[in-house]
């Protein structure tokens, strides 16, 4: 059977990301689109599938290892083929070709799981921890909250570092060089057994990720909510006629398409919010482009997909992508360039209840919109009170960036746009 080399996809802009699970070994036999190795982002992980049914002849990576885009990960005997052995025999010549990069004669197996997409990390983590004595769950816990493993000094057996000595550190009383949490004293350690039955879980892999990266969000930026209300009885009447002809095609029109809409239409208007601060901290990065996060909560924690080129796109093309999307989360199938590149985000919550929350500005935006569910009002319109469904607005703002005057502006303007259905079909 010919060799292939299967090699990673594309991941989006993410390059050195770490393998944290190597499924197969020399000698199993695979289906097509059977799970290879796992990659994790700081974002999300993602499983590189065998391309075809065959078996497995070669790994060609370890765990800890950093790959890219187009590295050679596997090499594999193609059952699908029945090409002669002689292409077979050339293709291992390849396989140099693509991996001439790989850093691993300083790295211990698991060691350098950093990952930092350009523009996420406020702070850069250590690249290496050399020949520190700690297991690789206590590594990256340490390079997921920004801490120097070289700077602790480890109690465990023989110096070993521990979880207990990383979360120590957090506090900065461990002498650990921190970023985004120095000086907040840890929460005392509780004995919960001792007041009656417990059980504890450990948390998914998606919470893991996303944790330190919401807590740095919050203590790095400034947050400020901004919350309004917006008249969509008018809107609303109209999603349900799109709705109802688009249940027969087998897809659902649903608010957060007018939502993006119409957060484009305030983004082109107020361009600040759709900028980042630069990573010296005085100017801001004004981006031409227009894609939205929108955080979706899955089994597994949240999820935030980026429907790209909003502004080019009509209600019912949003409506479409948005279902596909939802098909592949609950697949398992979102990848690292799904999630990536957003400007703004959206997180609703209409579908479950509220008055208002506070969302946490996903760094490097410098704004999300929250919403919540909408519910029927009586509303002074000069003369009578008349019933509206109004709709609660939640902005939440960098304010080294964004004034309250500036925040109440945008808001404003975006309930006046969801007020007025014409608005979000020019």
């Amino acid at each position: 059977m010919p060799l292939i080399d299967v090699k990673v996809p594309d991941i989006g802009d993410f390059k050195n990301v770490p393998v944290i699970e190597i499924l197969v070994k020399p000698g199993d036999t695979v289906k097509a689109d059977a799970p290879l190795v796992t990659l994790e982002s700081d974002k999300a992980t993602m499983e590189v599938p065998s391309p075809s049914a065959g078996r497995v002849a070669e790994v060609l990576v370890k765990l800890g290892d950093k790959v890219s885009e187009g590295v050679a990960i596997i090499r594999l005997e193609d059952a699908s083929s029945g090409a002669a052995a002689a292409p077979a025999a050339a293709a291992p010549a390849q396989a140099p070709a693509s991996e001439p990069a790989q850093p691993q004669k300083v790295k211990p197996p698991s060691d350098d799981v950093d990952v930092k997409p350009t523009g996420q990390r406020s702070i850069p983590a250590p690249i290496d921890f050399g020949n520190v004595h700690a297991s690789p769950t206590v590594r990256r816990l340490a390079r997921d909250l920004d801490i120097d493993l070289t700077k602790i000094t480890g109690t465990g057996e023989k110096g070993r570092i521990t979880r207990e000595d990383v979360k120590r550190a957090i506090g900065g009383n461990a002498g650990a060089a921190v970023s985004g949490g120095a000086g907040i004293p840890e929460i005392p350690a509780q004995d919960f057994s001792k007041f009656g039955p417990i059980e504890e879980k450990p948390l998914s892999r998606l919470k893991k990720l996303s944790g330190p990266h919401l807590h740095r969000a919050w203590l790095n930026i400034p947050h400020v909510t901004h919350t309004d209300e917006a008249d969509v009885t008018e809107l609303e009447d109209y999603r349900k006629s799109l709705d109802k002809a688009a249940k027969e095609k087998g897809y659902r029109v649903t608010l957060l398409s007018f939502l993006m809409k119409a957060s484009v239409a305030c983004l082109k208007e107020f361009p600040q919010f759709n900028a980042s601060l630069s990573p010296s901290k005085d100017a801001l990065i004004y981006k031409k482009y227009w894609n939205i996060g929108v955080a979706v909560d899955t089994p597994d924690g949240l999820v935030v997909p980026v429907i790209k080129d909003v502004n080019a796109k009509g209600i019912i093309e949003l409506s479409k992508e948005l279902g596909e999307v939802s098909a592949k989360m609950r697949d398992g199938k979102i990848t690292p360039a799904d999630i990536s590149g957003a400007t703004f985000s959206i997180s609703s919550l209409g579908g479950i209840g509220g008055t208002n929350f506070t969302p946490i500005v996903n760094a490097p935006e410098v704004a999300i919109l929250g919403v919540v569910k909408s519910s029927m009002k009586p509303v002074w319109n000069g003369k009578e009170f008349v019933p509206k469904l109004m709709l609660p607005l939640c902005v939440s703002y960098d304010h080294r960036i964004i004034d309250g005057a500036l925040a109440a502006r945008f808001t404003r303007r975006l309930a006046e746009i969801l007020g007025d259905v014409r608005q979000l079909v020019l």
